[in-house]
């Protein structure tokens, strides 16, 4: 599979009380991760909006292994890691500047018409996406 890399140099404000990443953030990583596979296989999530779609969340999993502190660069590593040309199913492995597993994670989604909700079949709609999510599961295996 394509394992798709970024890194993010945490930023003070990203950390909590006990200064360390507040949980929340690596949400925001995940996405940041998820974006960089996109443009990986070269799309672009924001033209996909332009055409009316968007791509919303419908199931998260995290696990907190470590903790990044800041300064820190934290490495996101993301794949596809199911697709069925609708839903699309992302895994996120966060590393430290030590390579140890800071999270593991995974988050669902679907494709629907920004207007209305309505969900659309990825594999019709954009058929390149498609293939190209296909080819990527596929890599290395």
């Amino acid at each position: 599979m394509l394992i798709s890399k970024k890194e993010i140099e945490v930023r003070y404000a990203e950390t909590d009380q006990m200064g360390v990443v507040y949980h929340a953030n690596y949400l925001v990583w995940m996405e940041l991760g998820r974006t960089q596979l996109i443009k990986d296989l070269g799309f672009s999530y924001a033209q996909m909006e332009q055409d009316g779609v968007i791509s919303p969340v419908i199931d998260i999993n995290v696990t907190y292994k470590k903790p990044l502190r800041y300064g820190e660069v934290a490495t996101i590593h993301t794949w596809i890691e199911t697709y069925d040309g609708f839903r699309v199913v992302y895994g996120y492995k966060i590393l430290t500047p030590q390579e140890e597993i800071a999270l593991l994670g995974s988050s669902s989604h679907v494709c629907v018409k920004k207007d209305n909700f309505k969900p659309i079949i990825i594999r019709k709609k954009y058929p390149e996406w498609h293939a190209a999510y296909e080819n990527a599961k596929k890599q290395g295996e």
